[in-house]
């Protein structure tokens, strides 16, 4: 059998593993499974579905939709950079998208984790401000 760059491709779980899209591969296949990715405009719900380099990938990763065009396809899961080459992002977010990802407490500026005391008062700030 020929290995050309042709003609090459990879279980979609595997690959999804290999770019680092995923802690683990077993993730990566419940995310499949489920049927929440899709592969060229289809959706496919097998994690032995194989890509190859061009196919264009669509799934959720938290609360981000990304959009994904694969460039290569990894020999193994290596470090960020190489699992960066494998892929082109088509829809990078934005940087005031990651500022609404994390939401922020009004109350609590942020000034690291509450002690009990804190605790308490916001506790008692939210009754009162309920009733």
């Amino acid at each position: 059998m020929t290995d050309s760059p042709a003609d090459a491709a990879i279980r979609i779980d595997k690959w999804l593993w290999h770019a680092r899209f995923f802690k683990t591969r077993s993730l990566a296949t419940k995310l499949v499974t489920e049927g929440k990715v899709r592969v060229n405009g289809t959706k496919i719900s097998k994690p032995a579905r194989n890509v190859s380099p061009g196919d264009t990938l669509t799934f959720a990763q938290g609360k981000v939709i990304r959009l994904i065009r694969i460039t290569a396809i990894g020999a193994r899961r290596g470090p960020a950079p190489e699992a960066q080459g494998l892929y082109e992002d088509l829809d990078p977010p934005t940087p005031g998208d990651t500022k609404d990802a994390a939401p922020s407490s009004p109350q609590f500026e942020g000034k690291g984790r509450p002690t009990k005391r804190d605790r308490r008062t916001l506790d008692l700030n939210r009754r009162t401000h309920l009733e």
